[in-house]
């Protein structure tokens, strides 16, 4: 046993000098840190894990910014969801790497996100005692066209980093309109009665994945699916969150 770790480390070492680590956000070489700050293979450097974990101050249950905690919006956004842990707002450097996340190229760049997203906040998210991890589903015309799911691949990197089994539990229904492109107002309705769990949560805490958020009303229903199918709680984890003043 002694010799086989000795080999691997020599080897490593060795792969090390010929190809450096770099992190995978903006290319700049790592010592290798490893640890809650790599995921899956993906290295990240520590100024962009300071620009990209970068949240601030935020409700604890439905990740808006400020000191109230909670805000007293929180039902009116994420519905009966228990809590939403947010690396950061969505701009700047985290939209950049959002939407890098979202190409079929993506994967370490949503390995990175996931590593920093527990690095973050892995004490509060296994504090929940999540029996699973769902990442909110994209409809599968959309899935197939755009070649793949930053949701999926999130989700996938915050169950290995939490060492907690994936399911895809949740199905949306019915295709809708892209929330993006629907004023504010709109996408609570647009989303309602969308989605469907499986039998396999009842009973089950979920921690429920998805890269951005902005209005709350995927989250709360997704959570209401998985709620009627049984689930004993319902968190959730994203990437980014668009923050509003407004309850909608």
């Amino acid at each position: 046993m002694h010799r086989f770790f000795t080999w691997q480390h020599w080897v490593g070492h060795g792969f090390d000098l010929l190809w450096p680590p770099r992190c995978v956000f903006c290319g700049a070489e790592t010592e290798g840190a490893g640890g809650e700050t790599r995921n899956r293979g993906a290295e990240v450097c520590d100024g962009c894990s300071r620009s990209l974990a970068s949240g601030g101050s935020r409700c604890s249950r439905c990740g808006q910014p400020g000191d109230d905690d909670p805000c007293g919006r929180c039902n009116a956004r994420l519905g009966e969801c228990g809590g939403l842990v947010v690396l950061g707002t969505y701009a700047d450097a985290i939209r950049d790497a959002v939407l890098r996340a979202k190409r079929p190229t993506g994967d370490l760049i949503t390995a990175g996100l996931a590593a920093l997203i527990v690095a973050q906040h892995g004490e509060r998210l296994r504090g929940w005692h999540p029996d699973l991890v769902v990442p909110v589903p994209m409809y599968w015309t959309r899935r197939l066209m755009r070649g793949a799911s930053a949701a999926d691949d999130l989700a996938r990197g915050i169950a290995v980093g939490l060492g907690l089994p994936l399911r895809r539990a949740v199905r949306r229904s019915r295709r809708t309109a892209m929330q993006n492109t629907l004023p504010r107002g709109e996408r609570r309705a647009n989303v309602a009665g969308a989605f469907r769990a499986g039998r396999g949560v009842a009973g089950r805490r979920v921690l429920l994945v998805d890269d951005v958020t902005t209005t709350g009303a995927t989250l709360a229903a997704c959570s209401a699916a998985l709620l009627s199918a049984g689930a004993a709680a319902v968190y959730a984890a994203v990437a980014a969150c668009a923050d509003t003043t407004d309850s909608t």
